[in-house]
């Protein structure tokens, strides 16, 4: 995994057009609910379509179709095992986003909110 330090610069200043829209894209490809179960399902290691949709409750057809939108936005990469081919997350960023959106929900059911920044409080 690349040191956290290398992505300091993406949190200065404002989101450009086109940063926001592939943000967005990314963000819509978690708006299915299949999608985010198979997501879930490689948090427990890698496996082949047939196994993900079992863990997922898809059939394996739309388990292998949401799989191909998720390798094409890099939520997940590929290897060949033999005549299988094996799914994983991309990388530990996908799994540190999944973490974090289940805490959000987590803490957005108990309304919970996390105190202002200081700068915020002396104004």
């Amino acid at each position: 995994m690349p040191d956290p330090h290398l992505h300091e610069h993406l949190r200065e200043g404002p989101l450009g057009e086109r940063e926001a829209e592939a943000i967005a894209e990314l963000m819509h490809a978690l708006a299915t609910p299949s999608r985010v179960r198979l997501l879930y399902a490689l948090r427990n290691g890698e496996a082949g379509v047939t196994e993900l949709a079992e863990r997922a409750d898809v059939t394996p057809s739309a388990a292998s179709q949401q799989l191909r939108i998720l390798r094409h936005l890099r939520f997940v990469a590929t290897r060949r095992d033999g005549r299988a081919i094996l799914y994983r997350l991309h990388d530990g960023h996908v799994a540190a986003l999944l973490d974090e959106v289940r805490n959000h929900l987590d803490h957005a059911a108990h309304g919970w909110t996390a105190p202002a920044p200081l700068r915020e409080r002396r104004a």
